[in-house]
């Protein structure tokens, strides 16, 4: 799960300890957190956008999806005219803070490791927001954590 780290970063999670996930504006995105993350998963929380692009700790999904409430808000830069409480179009569900690495690993790092070359992420021209992690990357990336 990315973010910019100047709109919402891990030491932001850090000091509210749980936040609602909303925001997201991609159908498949919106999917993958839909449809394929539940209660106790853990997700990587990656920092976007940013001098130096990196996964900088761990969250953990704590709800199941739920409508994302910014798409109602007239107010609000998510907002969505064409989605209705009745049929909202998008969810969020609420994530937990696990753990902020003690060294990020960077975009670059994961670019340069040979093991890492089918995730998602590095997949040229991914933008989303949300992706699935295989239990064999889950592993890898972990170690690079722990250097």
């Amino acid at each position: 799960m990315k973010s910019e780290p100047q709109n919402y970063s891990i030491d932001n999670l850090y000091e509210d300890h749980t936040q609602p996930w909303d925001g997201v504006r991609n159908y498949q995105a919106r999917n993958f957190m839909r449809d394929k993350m539940q209660i106790g998963d853990l997700a990587f929380f990656y920092h976007s956008n940013t001098k130096i692009p990196a996964i900088v700790g761990i969250s953990k999904v704590i709800s199941e999806p739920y409508p994302d409430f910014t798409q109602f808000d007239a107010h609000s830069k998510y907002f969505d005219p064409k989605s209705t409480k009745d049929a909202p179009r998008w969810m969020l569900i609420d994530v937990e803070f696990v753990e902020k690495f003690k060294r990020p690993v960077t975009l670059n790092e994961l670019r340069s490791n040979v093991f890492l070359a089918g995730m998602q992420i590095l997949q040229k021209g991914n933008r989303l927001s949300i992706t699935p992690v295989s239990h064999e990357h889950w592993e890898i990336i972990m170690q690079l954590a722990s250097k």
